[in-house]
């Protein structure tokens, strides 16, 4: 039978070192967060071969008095806890003492630091075991230097990756933290090359331009709501620029870089119904929550947090960035960020799950005007019914509206030439209608005097019975006649032009194929079909008045920018786009 032993402490470094330091990235994310937890105003990241070969991080921060390297050597041994009860609010990235220690066991290793300026130590550490220390002269802060990684742990090194693959993932782990402390100068070198350097800037998304590029930053939504006591900020992509770039994904809670497949989630659910499926957005994301509603010991690594409510953090991340996405803010745009129109971001409710759309009170047109419930209809005259919200502050003005190519809906802002799709615009409005009526179960409608007949194929039949109790709620009153043969006695009226019998074939043509994007839920996708099936058309005329009863219902959606597959409804021209193409700038 075996016999139980202790592990000699160099064994049991090297053990843990393989829950801290996986790959050069992981190296260099433990001695950056170090440098900043240190107070760091300038870093300087030097790397070769990837990091296989050498990693050097130097620092200007506090630095480690001579008598304390010992202890920063040593496992768990840390300044920034003293008690269990510290772990409840811990601030700075590292607190667990293992980083120094786990590296130093895997490495050729030195650490030269200074905690004032002009004399420091240098102590080298050879697989785990500490050399004396050496006095040297120096400035404040620390330098780290990791060479050979991995060369006393055989198994450990042939799982490296190339040099261009180890280079690519420690440019990934710096640039996150890069993005959590954006007034901290960091530079980057390979192979004796400059590779990056990011001055100090106020926010992130300065820190974003300057790594991705200012145009890429610009084009950015803001992300700043309050739900109780969690705080979510940051910046997201604009629906209509989803899928026209790499996707980059950055979350950090309480100001720590951390993954989280559930927040990452919250924000791709904020964006349905206004992009398509199969694309997944880029979002900036920080979460700030009290200390005691997170617990950040999870991992060695501390990539992970565990949160004492995530059903109510994943609640708020969502309804922040849906807000973010119901400006005008996100529609498309031509060199231009930063202005609402005369369309009310304040109308977005705090609560995405109970949107119910404001019908536009100021109609004189027909075009989307109310009707009776399909149980109210006898055959008699229909009293039109437009529920009503008293909304504070009261809409801005219409302003003049023309129509282009039958197809566009234009205005004069002060900022600009602004367009409207007209399609995309009304798929939009009957959208957060239909969904509202799925949820209510109210159903307007309106009873046909020639009932209409309609013969389906067996996919067609066998989509309008799993869609059934959907369409009848939508006002599609339905009867069977035998086999695939449809009797439809009432229908929905959106519009006075509504050709019912098209939309229904061709909804449920569509829900065979189930080719409705950007829609989970069955109803869902079943409302942005027939949406998109119901609106007016391209290539449609309409009146100065059912423009502006267009208009109007546009502006009390929740999201007025997009359509339900991710087109943009509104496109704005700014003035200064308009003077740059004639020349004048």
């Amino acid at each position: 039978m075996p016999v139980i032993s202790i592990l000699p402490s160099s064994v049991a470094d090297q053990i843990a070192a393989g829950e801290v330091v996986e790959r050069p990235s992981s190296v260099v994310k433990e001695l950056v967060e170090n440098a900043m937890d240190a107070g760091a105003t300038v870093i300087e990241i030097s790397l070769e071969d990837g990091g296989r070969k050498l990693i050097r991080v130097s620092d200007d921060g506090t630095g480690i008095a001579s008598e304390e390297v010992p202890r920063a050597l040593a496992r768990h041994g840390t300044s920034k806890i003293t008690k269990a009860s510290d772990l409840v609010g811990v601030s700075t990235f590292g607190f667990r003492g293992e980083a120094l220690p786990a590296i130093a066991s895997v490495s050729q290793f030195e650490i030269q630091s200074a905690a004032a300026d002009g004399e420091g130590t240098s102590t080298r550490v050879l697989g785990g075991q500490i050399s004396p220390a050496e006095r040297i002269a120096r400035r404040r802060g620390t330098t780290v230097t990791v060479s050979q990684l991995f060369y006393n742990m055989p198994a450990r090194l042939k799982f490296l990756r190339s040099a261009r693959s180890e280079w690519r993932s420690a440019v990934e782990s710096l640039t996150a933290l890069a993005l959590t402390k954006p007034g901290v100068r960091i530079h980057l070198s390979h192979d004796g090359k400059n590779a990056l350097t990011l001055p100090p800037v106020s926010s992130i998304r300065s820190r974003l331009g300057a790594i991705w590029g200012g145009r890429y930053a610009e084009d950015l939504l803001d992300v700043d709501d309050v739900a109780g006591p969690i705080h979510t900020s940051g910046l997201v992509q604009r629906p209509a620029d989803v899928g026209t770039s790499t996707r980059r994904g950055f979350l950090s809670i309480n100001g720590r870089a951390v993954r989280d497949a559930g927040i990452g989630r919250a924000v791709e659910a904020a964006y349905r119904s206004t992009i398509v499926a199969g694309v997944r957005p880029s979002f900036f994301i920080n979460v700030t929550l009290p200390a005691d509603a997170v617990d950040v010991n999870v991992h060695p690594s501390k990539a992970e947090v565990r949160f004492r409510d995530r059903w109510n953090v994943e609640r708020a991340v969502e309804t922040a960035v849906r807000r973010s996405l119901g400006t005008l803010d996100s529609a498309a745009s031509l060199g231009f960020r930063g202005s609402s129109f005369i369309f009310r971001p304040d109308t977005i409710p705090p609560n995405p799950d109970s949107e119910i759309l404001r019908p536009p009170i100021d109609h004189d047109s027909p075009l989307f005007a109310g009707s009776t419930s399909a149980a109210d209809v006898d055959g008699a005259e229909y009293a039109t019914t437009v529920s009503t919200v008293d909304v504070s502050p009261p809409a801005p003005p219409i302003p003049p509206l023309f129509q282009l190519r039958h197809t566009y809906i234009a205005f004069e802002h002060e900022d600009g030439l602004v367009l409207i799709d007209q399609h995309s615009a009304h798929e939009r409005v009957l959208y957060e209608q239909f969904m509202h009526t799925l949820e209510s179960g109210a159903a307007p409608a309106q009873r046909l005097l020639l009932p209409l007949t309609l013969h389906l194929g067996p996919a067609e039949g066998e989509a309008f019975d799993s869609n059934r109790e959907y369409l009848e709620r939508l006002g599609f009153e339905v009867e069977g006649f035998g086999g695939h043969t449809l009797i439809v006695n009432t229908v929905p009226m959106p519009h006075p032009r509504f050709d019912a019998e098209r939309c229904l074939r061709e909804t449920l043509d569509s829900l065979t194929g189930e080719r409705v994007a950007g829609a989970a839920a069955k109803h869902e996708r079943l409302a942005a079909t027939v949406a998109c099936k119901a609106a007016i058309k391209a290539g449609e005329e309409l009146s100065q008045g059912e423009m502006r009863s267009l208009f109007a219902a546009l502006r009390d959606t929740t999201l007025p920018a997009h359509d339900v597959h991710g087109r943009s409804t509104i496109v704005h021209l700014t003035w200064d786009e308009v003077e740059r193409r004639f020349g004048r700038r």
